[in-house]
């Protein structure tokens, strides 16, 4: 495939990731900023990266882009997650475009002249991109010629020139991410020291003996936590509440809005008599596209393509038959297998595709693809007769589609490949043109079926989704913000809570449309109760906002609840340390320890530094890395760790052999802390910037 269709059905990776960027600067009066949150500063600006604004009109295109990725990729439409996806990943392609370029620059990286050339067709290292595009799929071999002639090109196509221009800005960008990467990584340095104690913390083995206490033990409700149990415990794991992001928490009632017995009757009925008259239907195909709900192609299917009932029904009927109606999922299912025959994989074609719009229509089009079709006859060269002819990018290759399935291209041009025969010629015409096919080679065969396909998704009648319009909007006429939850359980319904939602999070527990709702959470106050209904797929919804944690360090107050538990179980530790530390005194061995709580001695074996899992109690990290600091057959004093409290003696250590490659362990410390670094080092330029985002007041 050439340069053209490649980058065409590519653009949006290339977009969001080529490097450039316009700084647009706002003036705005001090009466815009008193009072008025920072998403205010102006209405146009999307955020910021350490002052140079990212404006909408430059922002968009580069969404689009990446959603047309998200279907490209997965097919279909995009749902409210990807959609969120993509703005995210547009997000944080201009992040990395701002921060990244600014360290190049302070570094003194850059690509010259001469070294771009070396990478697009004249080097030994060629770019993985032109390898990529202009390589030979078998051997790797790239054509050196076709490059240089897709450049030259480029001079008189200015479509093409647009495309490379993006291809080398690419390039560029990835050979500087190259050079950052290399640094980064040549800064890395691991120590024979540090390869010993990595080598001794992965083979070391420890046996030990404990008697433990566990907290759950003691019922919750008997531990009281004061405030000075909160504060203490707040004060010593501070670091553990330092918010990245600001985020939100929102009660909410859903009214569901799913089909009624009465709906999913008279679905019945209607269906029914739509397969009535699908069976006298004079044009299947026509009839299945107009009542469908689901558009599947008139062409040729593959096995696997359809929901597995219907996909093994069908296979296994002869032309003519009528399968359905069935309901499967949560739609009927109807189907007419048209035609059904023995075919091929997959193809191996070429093709030369004309643009009618320069020929002066299609039958001009056409008399010259007949007139090619000709030559080619006659022993003309189909490679020279598309470099000169043919208007797709495949040109540069000698219209080289490369090996495709079912599904891969447009019907007409699929029909073609797959219903001829190998070393066939055809003509045909598609949405981009007339296209002269050969057919190169044809692999494999098995069954396919031509169907008209009518799908009914069992939907909710306009009745019952008035029902649960009108117990949505009584119950926000009712509610306040101090008793949202007490009057959701007195009319018995249930309150969903979205805990911790960011600001452009594309998801919410129980919301399949969660961004007009989250976007509005954004700009209300703490207890306000949102002033409209929102609509899902199926639920309409009513929602009040009741947390807010902003960026930065939180506090006491905004932490208590969560802690709770955490709090509870160091109170609890401090009892049954008391308990343990008794049974200590007088005691000469783990054994007396035992006996005196009533307790059994569990031994431990073969526990490694690394993996500070115990059998039975899972992780602890805290025991782990005190028996790994005692001494052997010395009773221990109480450790209290994540499920309880625990007073141990270690039998012995096993030492591994000595490290025989200190070289090779240094090797491969560095190899994973490299593969961390570069992240590690972006997330350092980001924490030493200031962004701003606004995005949640667009998307």
């Amino acid at each position: 495939m050439g340069l053209m269709t490649f980058l065409r059905n590519r653009a949006g990776y290339i977009l969001i990731g080529a490097i450039g960027f316009a700084i647009v600067a706002f003036l705005l009066s001090d009466a815009i900023n008193v009072g008025k949150p920072f998403w205010a500063e102006s209405d146009r600006v999307v955020g910021s990266v350490d002052g140079e604004d990212i404006s909408i009109e430059e922002f968009t295109p580069k969404v689009d882009q990446s959603v047309a990725q998200f279907k490209q990729q997965y097919g279909g439409s995009v749902n409210p997650q990807m959609q969120a996806m993509a703005v995210e990943q547009a997000w944080n392609g201009e992040i990395a475009n701002v921060l990244l370029t600014k360290e190049y620059n302070r570094l003194g990286l850059s690509v010259s002249g001469d070294e771009l050339v070396d990478l697009l067709y004249k080097g030994q290292n060629l770019s993985p991109l032109i390898v990529q595009y202009f390589g030979n799929q078998q051997t790797g071999q790239v054509d050196r010629a076709a490059v240089i002639n897709s450049l030259k090109s480029s001079g008189k196509n200015p479509e093409l020139a647009k495309q490379w221009d993006l291809l080398q800005t690419e390039i560029e960008k990835q050979t500087l991410q190259q050079k950052y990467a290399a640094l980064v990584k040549n800064s890395i340095y691991v120590t024979s020291l540090e390869a010993n104690d990595d080598y001794l913390n992965r083979n070391k083995l420890a046996n030990f003996n404990y008697v433990s206490l566990d907290y759950a033990s003691i019922p919750d409700a008997s531990v009281k936590p004061t405030d000075g149990d909160y504060s203490d415990y707040y004060d010593e794991n501070k670091k553990r509440f330092d918010n990245p992001a600001e985020t939100r928490t929102f009660d909410y009632v859903s009214f569901n809005i799913n089909p009624t017995k009465e709906d999913t009757l008279l679905a019945k009925t209607q269906i029914e008599k739509l397969a009535a008259d699908f069976r006298t239907s004079k044009n299947d195909s026509l009839f299945a596209s107009v009542n469908s709900d689901v558009k599947v192609p008139y062409t040729f299917l593959t096995k696997g393509k359809l929901d597995p009932a219907v996909d093994s029904a069908v296979f296994a009927l002869p032309a003519g038959s009528y399968y359905g109606p069935v309901f499967s999922g949560n739609s009927y299912k109807l189907a007419k297998v048209v035609d059904a025959r023995f075919s091929p994989d997959s193809v191996k074609a070429s093709h030369i595709l004309l643009d009618p719009a320069k020929l002066g229509g299609v039958d001009k089009a056409e008399k010259l693809a007949d007139s090619l079709k000709g030559m080619l006859a006659k022993g003309a060269s189909f490679a020279s007769l598309a470099l000169t002819y043919s208007v797709d990018g495949s040109k540069d290759k000698g219209g080289e589609l490369g090996t495709f399935a079912r599904g891969q291209m447009v019907p007409e041009f699929e029909n073609a490949a797959f219903n001829g025969q190998a070393g066939d010629l055809k003509i045909v015409r598609s949405q981009f043109g007339v296209h002269l096919i050969k057919i190169e080679k044809q692999v494999g065969s098995s069954k396919v079926v031509k169907l008209a396909y009518i799908e009914k998704s069992l939907a909710p009648s306009s009745k019952t989704k008035s029902a649960a319009y009108k117990k949505a909007t009584n119950f926000l006429a009712e509610v306040k913000s101090d008793n949202f939850t007490e009057l959701a359980q007195k009319m018995s319904y249930t309150v969903g809570v979205a805990d911790k939602v960011t600001a452009n999070q594309g998801y919410a527990p129980g919301l399949d449309n969660p961004r007009p709702l989250i976007k509005d959470i954004y700009a209300a106050d703490k207890g306000d109760v949102l002033s409209q209904v929102y609509t899902m797929e199926n639920a309409y919804v009513v929602a009040r906002l009741t947390e807010i944690k902003p960026k930065g360090q939180l506090s006491l107050d905004l932490v208590k609840k969560e802690i709770e538990p955490m709090v509870r179980n160091a109170v609890k530790a401090k009892m049954l340390t008391e308990k343990i530390t008794a049974a200590l005194q007088g005691a000469g061995n783990l054994d007396q320890v035992a006996k005196k709580l009533g307790k059994p001695v569990v031994p431990v074996q073969n526990i490694v530094f690394s993996n500070p899992i115990v059998p039975g109690a899972a992780q602890e990290n805290k025991l782990i890395g005190s028996v790994f600091g005692s001494s052997v057959g010395k009773l221990s004093k109480p450790v209290e760790g994540s499920n309880g409290v625990y007073v141990y003696t270690v039998l012995g250590f096993n030492n591994p052999a000595p490290l025989g490659n200190t070289f090779k362990q240094k090797e491969t410390m560095a190899l994973g802390i490299a593969q961390r670094s570069l992240g590690a080092a972006f997330q350092a330029l980001q924490d030493k910037s200031e962004i701003k985002d606004n995005r949640v007041k667009f998307y």
